[in-house]
């Protein structure tokens, strides 16, 4: 599933997604969503989100449901 839809993202969610110093060669980091930054419904670059760790992004990759916290 790609990032591009906001209403497939949800806290809980892991995902990768590419951090912005990473944009040029694509690199992807693996996280835990904990917030949605994007409020717009659909972005063509992937949803902005911050992971549980801190680090913000953009979601290229869904790769699992919820996890249980």
């Amino acid at each position: 599933m790609n990032g591009q839809l906001r209403k497939n993202i949800v806290p809980g969610l892991q995902v990768n997604i590419v951090l912005k110093q990473d944009q040029r060669s694509g690199k992807l980091t693996k996280g835990i969503v904990k917030e949605l930054l994007t409020n717009s419904p659909t972005h063509p670059h992937g949803i902005k989100v911050r992971l549980t760790d801190g680090q913000v992004g953009r979601v290229k990759e869904i790769l699992s449901g919820p996890t249980e916290a």
